[in-house]
């Protein structure tokens, strides 16, 4: 139940005590009239009640807020007769008092409290006498009500607060209203919209402290040395220096805190130089410059070619004669092919831009969404008598660029709301395996430094303030832990993504993502899309089948000259039927020229050419020319065709060649699939060119170089769910109405008249790697047109359900379709595709092969690409329709799970529904996996279930859109830069140009960059555990003292300019050259996660025990009773043997590594002569010092080097057998 008060005005007269509650029931909006009465001296005969009941409705942005107030007035008059008052009114007075406790008090409260009042008031019956105590009782109940009433108050305000700070704006459809309605400032000036502003900023002046310093604290590492750093103020607690602590907790904040203001002030000049870009807004008073944040809904921009879209607009009009314009959407959803965009035809009609402030139109626009590829609106003019239907060719999203004329559009969504604000999610923050490793390793040494700590309590005794010792000793031992190690990794990992950039085997190579490149060398399985990623995605046109005839590349002249026979002038012999074999010439009575150039292309085996062979060819060749949605451009901007109103006009060209000389003016095919310029440019070369295209028009150019026109009466564009693409045309000449629909043949099959070949000619085409399209035909006539129109017009602009409405209309008009012909288009591997999958096996990485196309199609591409051995037995998933057929099926396979699988996306959706993990379980086991028919969800799926079901790394490849899913889930995701556009680069964490390029990424950049992080971190490891095993030993010596060994000073330097610069060149080690890498893949297999191990770690900590061990213990029985002496020899031993420790691990020496060793020991000689304070000036000249220290470091690592030269005799590694 909801409480609101509001606050109500009454006449001056009433001098009442009031109280606010809401209505019980807001349905009823009639007045309640509620009667209490109160005892002041006596009880009152005279009640007057007023009841008001108040509705106070706000219209804000989005919501509206409805209040509703029953005010309660009491006015107490003179004493009565006490006792007949009572007993008149208990009755009244005990309902209405229930009525009230109903609404102001909890639902569990309500029986005490009547059980109370009914107690008093029986009371009151029996004792007149006491009055003067029900009063008082009654005086409680009343302040109980109203302390509920405001507290109920109160927090009815505070969630009302909390829903405006913190809610989520909702959002609903809208109107805009053109410039110039009379209706406009009335309707508008009520709503407001978000401002126009693009902010990509992550923080603001009082948010980015905040925010930076918790997202740094939030891990384990940092706050453990903040809270070590911040005990050092204790001055019970302070053992050294606060510096010590602070600055290198300082230097790593203050790294962070700069890298993040330099980020986010880029990303603040790169939005105020968006947001402060001109643009004109048409206004009565002429055009008018504002900046790009001042646009409003409702602005009539003009946006001119090459300009960005500055908000989500509704296009209006636009220069170009056609009525359209293109835009190039790469910016949005990183395809690269342009979109052809069509103006309202209300408003392109009107003679000029100042019409439209005299045009009584307005939008009806749906609320604002993240799809960027529908739309649903209506654009309404003349007050309701005519309604034009709006959808995704009508629009111009922000961001997107004008490639063509200038438009003019009307803004519909700013600011938050437009399609690129909604679609800008950050990505999930990927970590590295390696972080969680290190993170691990480091609760380890925690705990190390907690026990060490309380052993040395434990040796000394719980006297005193024994929990303070303890804590000094943390502080002590937290060397153990580095700070240091974070800022090395991610510096590394700063120089791995350099090197991969700068790699010229690899070109053109983007790291995107710096935080996972040692991920690249952990890789167990590989998911990569098909189209554009293994393939090409440059389609070539290679078979074309024609029900009783098929023509593959080496016929297509044959095809060609049918296809001129069909449009050459009709004679009586034209059609004759004719006979061709390779002995024989044909029989048709072509001219000279024509018989010859049959009898150079005539087939060995002979068959018969009739007439309705040649209308066929025609016809199928036609509808693919006119089936589509290509638009040709010419590169000097005119059209040579546009003026041509005359579809007979003489042949521009001579007829005596196939080949279209168009090509040489310069014309480009624009189109939102490689498929369908396939399919132009193929008849093309057939002899029938497209030449021009606007909104209503098409024209085509014959084989003999006649121009023919077709009206384009309605288009229906392809998509993901239909599957198919369809047209209607008439024919300028002949009037006749023609409906041409392609698709893929599980659609069509369905739709065409049944045909006895066309699935084994799919199921061939497939097989050889095909990429097949069936086309059919549906002559109409003007009756079954006009009745069409209505329907579907009504469909298109309907607000609610439009897709389903259509889709209605739609399925009565794809009815009985004749079929044409099946097409062929091949789409070619890239280069280096088959050696790449191969030496990516060898390297013990399992791939999968998640693509879209049919079963037969996804099994030749797998073996011509290698993924799938010629002669090797793989196992094919039968259909499965329920959840017994899959588990008969799973038991099948299991029998097999040794081979490749090849499933189909339905039969594996029904597998992870049931049986993820037994399906799962099997998968894993197969060398190679392909799923055909797969969605993209369903690739995204596939990745989680790998890495819930093995805990490997995975990584995805793919370049379109339709991958973006699977590579953000995947641990690494690659994006290929190709044909479909930059959507994938940009959503991957490396980009790269072609698929061969992961192999060298894989193996030999992850191979690197693993190794050297993980040597990296024990390395840093074993410099901080050394430290503290000096001082542990240094501790127990002199009495379990918690003093530091080493001042301040002595420290900072060690972590710092000591050692940092020859430990930090470990990121140029190279354990195997990069020919043996590249030459030998095996190697990536035996390396995986043997470099960072609990067993490695260990290693290097008894490593590390022993050498603070040697050199503490040793410099105790050398000293000459200073202890300055002792820190001098430790110390310089310590840094010595450091140094000396780098070049034991190192396994290929940089000129790099050398000047690091040669500055780090110049640095620290400098430190003995300019720093006596902290050494003994006299003692360091003596040789004591040099022997001494000489004794300690040769003794420390002599025996390591020893063990390691054994060990690689013994057990030597694997890649030194190929050296």
């Amino acid at each position: 139940m909801s409480l609101m008060s509001s606050t109500t005005t009454t006449s001056s007269e009433d001098n009442n005590s009031r109280r606010f509650i809401n209505n019980p029931n807001p349905q009823n909006r009639s007045q309640k009239r509620v009667t209490i009465s109160e005892p002041l001296n006596k009880w009152s005969t005279t009640r007057r009640t007023t009841t008001t009941t108040t509705k106070r409705t706000t219209a804000s942005d989005n919501n509206t807020t409805t209040r509703t107030a029953v005010l309660i007035a009491v006015d107490d008059d003179e004493d009565v007769n006490d006792e007949e008052d009572i007993d008149n009114h208990n009755e009244d007075n005990t309902s209405t008092t229930k009525r009230r406790l109903k609404l102001i008090a909890d639902q569990s409260d309500d029986d005490d409290e009547e059980s109370a009042i009914e107690s008093t008031e029986s009371d009151s019956l029996l004792k007149t006498g006491n009055s003067l105590a029900i009063k008082s009782k009654r005086r409680s109940r009343r302040k109980q009500s109203v302390y509920c009433c405001l507290c109920q108050s109160v927090s009815i305000c505070m969630s009302a607060m909390v829903r405006l700070l913190f809610g989520k704006k909702q959002l609903k459809p809208r109107t805009v209203y053109v410039r110039g309605s009379d209706m406009f400032n009335d309707r508008t000036k009520q709503t407001s919209f978000p401002a126009n502003i693009i902010r990509n900023q992550k923080y603001n002046i009082l948010t980015f402290l905040p925010i930076v310093l918790f997202n740094q604290f939030k891990f384990f590492l940092n706050l453990y040395f903040l809270l070590m750093a911040c005990s050092q103020f204790i001055p019970s607690l302070k053992v050294g220096y606060i510096y010590t602590y602070w600055a290198p907790l300082g230097f790593v904040l203050g790294v962070t805190l700069i890298r993040e203001a330099v980020d986010d002030i880029l990303r603040f000049k790169r939005d105020k130089a968006v947001n402060c870009q001109l643009y004109q807004k048409l206004t009565r008073d002429g055009p008018l410059a504002i900046h790009s944040s001042r646009i409003k809904v409702g602005d009539l921009i003009v946006v001119s070619k090459d300009q960005r879209v500055p908000a989500d607009m509704v296009f209006l009009r636009t220069s170009e004669k056609n009525g359209a314009c293109f835009v190039r959407t790469d910016q949005l959803d990183g395809e690269t092919d342009w979109k052809l965009r069509l103006a309202v035809s209300a408003t392109q009609t009107l003679d000029c831009d100042d019409n439209l402030f005299s045009l009584d139109a307005y939008i009806d626009a749906e609320e604002p969404r993240r799809d960027i590829h529908s739309f649903t609106g209506k654009f309404t003019v003349d007050s309701g008598n005519k309604e034009i239907s709006l959808n995704i060719e009508n629009t111009l999203w922000a961001n997107t660029v004008i490639a063509s004329g200038t438009a003019i559009g009307i803004v519909i969504y700013t600011g938050p709301e437009t399609r690129s604000m909604m679609n800008n999610n950050e990505p999930r923050s990927k970590v590295g395996l390696l972080d969680y490793e290190v993170n691990s390793i480091t609760k380890v040494l925690f705990a190390a430094v907690v026990l060490l700590a309380l052993a040395m309590i434990c040796l000394k005794g719980f006297n005193g303030p024994w929990y303070r010792y303890w804590f000094r000793f943390v502080l002590l031992f937290s060397y153990i832990i580095p700070i240091s190690l974070r800022v090395n990794l991610e510096m590394g990992r700063v120089v791995y993504s350099y090197m991969i950039q700068r790699d010229m085997d690899i070109p053109g190579t983007l790291v995107r993502t710096t935080t996972i490149p040692e991920d690249l060398g952990r890789i167990s399985y590989l998911l990569t899309d098909k189209t554009g990623t293994l393939t090409r995605n440059e389609m070539v046109f290679k078979k074309i089948h024609l029900g009783k005839i098929s023509y593959g590349p080496e016929y297509f002249d044959e095809l060609a000259a049918l296809l001129r026979l069909s449009y050459a002038p009709q004679t009586a012999a034209n059609y004759q039927t004719h006979k061709r074999d390779s002995s024989t010439t044909s029989t048709i009575s072509f001219d000279p020229r024509q018989r010859q150039f049959h009898q150079r292309h005539a087939r060995i085996d002979s068959y018969e050419v009739d007439r309705d062979s040649v209308i066929r060819v025609q016809q199928t060749v036609l509808a693919i020319a006119l089936c589509h949605n290509v638009t040709p451009s010419y590169d000097n901007g005119s059209n040579p065709f546009f003026d041509s109103n005359d579809v007979s006009k003489p042949p521009i060209d001579s007829a005596d060649t196939v080949s279209i000389p168009m090509l040489q003016r310069g014309i480009t095919y624009q189109a939102s699939s490689p498929d369908e310029v396939a399919l132009v440019q193929w008849t093309e070369k057939m002899g029938l060119a497209l030449v021009y295209r606007d909104l209503t028009t098409m024209k085509l150019r014959n084989p003999v170089g006649t121009i023919i026109g077709f009206d384009i009466l309605q288009i229906f564009p392809f998509s993901s769910e239909t599957k198919r693409m369809g047209i209607i045309v008439r024919d300028h000449k002949s009037n006749e109405i023609m409906f041409l629909l392609k698709g893929a043949d599980t659609v069509m099959s369905t739709i065409i008249v049944y045909s006895d070949w066309l699935q084994e000619q799919c199921d061939t085409m497939a097989r050889n790697g095909l990429r097949t399209l069936v086309v059919a035909k549906k002559t109409l006539s003007e009756e079954q047109y006009a009745e069409f129109e209505v329907r579907y017009s009504q469909a298109k602009c309907s607000m609610s359900d439009r897709n389903a409405k259509i889709s209605a209309v739609l399925a009565n008009l794809e009815k009985d379709l004749e079929l044409l012909g099946l097409t062929g288009v091949e789409d070619r591997l890239q280069e280096g595709v088959a050696t790449t999958l191969k030496g990516l096996q060898d390297a013990g990485i399992k791939l999968w092969m998640l693509t879209g196309d049919k079963l037969e199609t996804a099994i030749s591409i797998a073996k011509s690409s290698q993924l799938v051995k010629k002669m090797q037995e793989f196992y094919v998933f039968r259909p499965v329709k329920s959840r017994t057929e899959a588990h008969l099926e799973l038991n099948n396979f299991h029998r097999k799970s040794d081979c490749p699988l090849i499933i189909r996306g339905e039969d594996l959706e029904l597998c992870m529904k049931f049986y993820s993990t037994e399906f799962m379980e099997l998968a894993c086991q197969c060398p190679a996996v392909v799923c055909c028919r797969c969605s993209p969800t369903q690739k995204a799926e596939v990745v989680k279930l790998i890495q819930n079901r093995t805990g490997k790394r995975t990584l995805a490849v793919g370049d379109g859109g339709n991958d973006v899913s699977m590579i953000q889930t995947a641990d690494v995701g690659v994006g290929i830069v190709g044909k479909e556009g930059q959507q994938a680069s940009l959503a991957a964490d490396f980009s790269i140009l072609q698929f061969s390029h992961i192999y060298r990424l894989i193996l030999l950049h992850g191979r690197y960059s693993y190794k050297r992080s993980a040597t990296l971190s024990q390395f840093i490891i074993h410099r901080g555990l050394i430290i503290s095993t000096l001082q542990a030993i240094f501790s127990s010596v002199f009495y379990f003292a918690s003093v530091a060994l080493y001042q301040g000073f002595l420290m900072i330097g060690y972590a710092t300019i000591y050692t940092m610069f020859p430990v930090f060149s470990i990121v140029l080690d190279k354990d195997v050259s990069p020919r043996l890498v590249m030459r030998y893949p095996e190697l990536y297999k035996l390396m995986k996660g043997r470099s960072l191990s609990y067993k490695t770690f260990f290693i290097w900590v008894l490593i590390s025990i022993y050498q603070g061990g040697v050199i503490m213990y040793g410099a105790m029985l050398l000293f000459n009773d200073e202890f300055i002496h002792v820190v001098a020899i430790t110390f310089t031993a310590v840094i010595l043997t450091e140094l000396l420790m780098l070049a034991l691990t190192v396994r290929t020496w940089h000129w790099m590594m050398i000047v690091a060793e040669l500055i780090s020991l110049s640095t620290y000689l400098l430190t003995l002569i300019v720093a006596p304070q902290y050494f003994d000036e006299k003692f360091i000249q003596t040789r004591a010092f040099l022997w001494k220290v000489t004794l300690l470091t040769v003794v420390s690592c002599l025996p390591l080097y020893i063990l390691k030269f054994v060990h690689r005799k013994i057990a030597p590694p694997s890649h030194s057998k190929l050296t």
